[in-house]
């Protein structure tokens, strides 16, 4: 039986010498019970074989339940996981960090767990220690997961090797284990977060429209829809819009804003942002202006290609041109020619989805 070193910390005031200490123990193939949001675990190297088989030892729990994968940055689910599903992004964008473990294809064509917890001390310690962690809840299997640090220790004392008593979770309820491997997707275990919350997320459709700088064309287009979902009191599609370009801040073209001011929309506190992976890989539609910013997507993310469209192809005009030309620094004529090639692939849009 090994000696178990016991440390207090307070996630408001941590001492970077423990987290230090417990990562260091993890690289090294030993085991640390620290808290996160939910309930505390046992964390491990899950590259270390011997420190897996321990694990599975001291919780006694049976080789085909495999631990889920617990990591600090939404980034890192790609180093283990492969073939991800939009929905899967939804639910990070909305849950992560917190409570939600997702179940998804592994890159050895398994599957596996993966979550952020919302808590300092796990965050830290798994950042620090540049290990793959698992962090199943620090009891014998069959036994109430432990919200507080007396439970958690109680039956581990002298078989792990560090343990860090943060006193009691924040929530004190499991996460939510959702299978998004299968279709549709299963609730394997409804936690911290109800299975209404999960739906409600899944089923909300993201359409993205993308231009150039963000300030005129993609801004008239969500704005537009946006209209015209509200006006069928749809509350299930969530419009963003986002540009190529580096700038972020600026506020939508004077023309833009007279134009839409005409249509009853109000963009005057509009800001533009630059695209990101995020944005493109959470939403279901992604419509663009040019085949300039259709290539530019792609090489950000190669597999959106299937929910990549060229807005114009949903407008009724017969040109072989599907570009829908930038308006800045042309006269207004020109913005409000473009508002109207817009206008007329958003009705078309809006009555498919």
């Amino acid at each position: 039986m090994t000696s178990t070193k016991i440390v207090k910390l307070d996630s408001l005031n941590l001492k970077i010498d423990y987290l230090k200490e417990a990562a260091d123990i993890l690289g090294n193939g030993g085991l640390v019970i620290m808290p996160t949001e939910t309930v505390y675990g046992i964390a491990s190297n899950m590259a270390d074989a011997r420190a897996i088989e321990r694990l599975y030892q001291i919780k006694q729990r049976p080789k085909d339940k495999p631990f889920s994968v617990h990591i600090d940055t939404k980034e890192k689910i790609e180093y283990f996981a492969h073939d991800i599903p939009v929905s899967a992004y939804k639910l990070m964008d909305k849950f992560w960090p917190g409570p939600l473990t997702l179940i998804l294809k592994s890159r050895n064509k398994d599957t596996i767990g993966i979550r952020i917890p919302d808590d300092n001390i796990a965050l830290r310690i798994i950042a620090l220690s540049g290990v793959s962690v698992v962090c199943p809840s620090a009891n014998i299997s069959g036994k109430p997961a432990p919200t507080n640090f007396q439970d958690a220790i109680k039956d581990l004392e002298g078989l792990v090797d560090f343990a860090i008593d943060a006193g009691s979770t924040r929530s004190g309820i499991e996460s939510t284990v959702v299978d998004l491997t299968v279709e549709p997707m299963r609730i394997l275990r409804e936690g911290a977060i109800k299975k209404e919350d999960i739906e409600t997320v899944i089923k909300k459709k993201a359409i993205l429209f993308i231009c150039t700088g963000n300030s005129c064309r993609s801004v008239m287009a969500k704005a537009l829809l946006e209209k015209a979902l509200k006006e069928k009191n749809r509350d299930d599609v969530e419009v963003l819009s986002a540009g190529i370009m580096m700038l972020e801040g600026l506020s939508a073209t004077e023309e833009v804003k007279e134009l839409l001011a005409r249509e009853g929309i109000d963009v005057a506190g509009h800001r533009s942002r630059r695209v990101t992976r995020d944005m493109i890989k959470k939403s279901d539609v992604i419509l663009v202006m040019e085949k300039l910013h259709e290539k530019r997507i792609l090489e950000l993310i190669p597999e959106a290609k299937n929910r990549l469209f060229l807005l114009k192809e949903f407008a009724k005009i017969n040109n072989n041109n599907l570009d829908i030309a930038d308006p800045i620094g042309r006269p207004y004529e020109f913005y409000a020619q473009t508002l109207g090639i817009i206008r007329e692939a958003i009705e078309r849009i809006n009555n498919l989805i």
